[in-house]
């Protein structure tokens, strides 16, 4: 199959949505389906070679971030030019409500299109200003995915229609099969996320800190993420602050490592997550998770069977329960094999084969609508494809 995937955010910038495009577009590659990726970047980044440049991207503030993306009359044309080129059976779209490359490709694609929502934002505003603009291209979109249940309801509330359910993946085993870094076990505390990036939640656990060094004194964090260092440690007590240690960017197999050394892993994140695959990826490494309730964290960890959970925004309920989770090896035990077996649900292997249905599905629908063409009335509508 020819299967043409549409990063909507810099390739060149990190982030969930990009991790996943990139490990999908790699799934289907190895099982010997066509892959080409269209994704804003700079000139002068590097790209796998299946990924094929739109041009640079500008930051715009979107879904409580700055999302870097790529639109305008050049981005247009690069789209049309993929989109020939690339002559895919099914083209696949991810976010494609975003101003970027994704709605471009909505209203220039034909044939089999489906579009994965990551969003969860029940109170977007833009969203609903921006309905009719999008509904022509949303029109065009033979089967949609939402990535939880609660990026699910954003889609409905907002724009109408339903969708499947299917979560982000992980490569369980990569994470599972890393070598602990000695330097970093041993009373480790854990944090991965963008440090300048406040719904990330960074300075919600750095106000916890002091309570949880003070009855764990020989705890300390380690931080995974780009940002200003001495800013994330300005409101902390300076004879703590050596206590903390900041790795900035880490590569893939340093990220699993870290988190196969770690005794605690926290997500403190205040909001704008329609998932959690850092969680995700922490149970595969075999960490305990304690993460802020959001109704998408506590989804991903089984409503609390698979990770521990603490009011969202209160770092006394953190620190109480890092506090107690440092103290209690028995119940971080519990929470890896519990984590371990939850996780193997997210694994690629799942995950890449329902999405693979879907797309087998609006492949078949579309042949399908073309014998209909010359035949029989009705299996259009039965597939509810938009006549080309």
């Amino acid at each position: 199959m020819r299967i043409g995937i549409v990063c909507p955010y810099s390739w060149d910038v990190p982030g969930g949505v990009q991790f996943h495009i990139r490990d999908l577009a790699e799934y289907f590659i190895r099982l010997g389906h066509e892959v080409s990726v269209l994704a804003p970047a700079d000139d002068d980044t590097p790209l796998p070679t299946y990924v094929v440049s739109a041009g640079r991207a500008v930051p715009v503030p979107y879904n409580g971030s700055v999302a870097r993306l790529n639109f305008g009359f050049l981005s247009a044309a690069r789209v049309r030019r993929w989109l020939h080129d690339g002559a895919f059976d099914v083209v696949h779209i991810h976010e494609p409500t975003s101003p970027s490359l994704g709605l471009l490709t909505c209203w220039a694609a034909q044939g089999p299109i489906v579009a994965t929502f990551h969003t969860s934002n029940p109170r977007s505003r833009a969203m609903i200003a921006a309905y009719s603009i999008l509904q022509a291209a949303l029109e065009k979109i033979s089967a949609r995915i939402a990535v939880s249940e609660y990026a699910r309801r954003t889609l409905v509330e907002h724009l109408g229609g339903d969708a499947v359910v299917i979560p982000n993946g992980v490569d369980v085993d990569f994470f599972a099969r890393a070598e602990p870094n000695p330097e970093w076990q041993g009373g480790t505390i854990g944090f991965v996320g963008r440090i300048d990036e406040p719904r990330k939640g960074l300075p919600v656990l750095m106000a916890a800190l002091p309570k949880i060094f003070a009855e764990c004194p020989d705890a300390r964090l380690l931080v995974a993420g780009r940002g200003d260092e001495e800013e994330a440690v300005g409101n902390l007590p300076k004879e703590l602050r050596s206590r903390v240690e900041f790795l900035g960017m880490v590569s893939d197999e340093d990220k699993a490592r870290f988190l196969r050394s770690i005794d605690l892993y926290v997500a403190p994140n205040t909001g704008g997550e329609s998932f959690g695959i850092v969680l995700v990826e922490a149970m595969s490494a075999g960490a305990p998770v304690l993460a802020s309730d959001l109704d998408a964290f506590a989804q991903v960890l089984d409503q609390g069977g698979a990770g521990d959970l603490f009011t969202n925004e209160d770092p006394d309920a953190l620190a109480e329960a890092a506090v107690r989770l440092l103290g209690d090896p028995e119940r971080r035990a519990g929470l890896r094999a519990r984590g371990s077996a939850h996780v193997r649900r997210f694994d690629w292997s799942t995950v890449g084969a329902d999405i693979l249905s879907v797309y087998e599905t609006v492949t078949a629908g579309a042949a399908a609508v073309a014998a209909d063409d010359r035949g029989s009335p009705g299996l259009r509508a039965r597939f509810g494809l938009a006549r080309d």
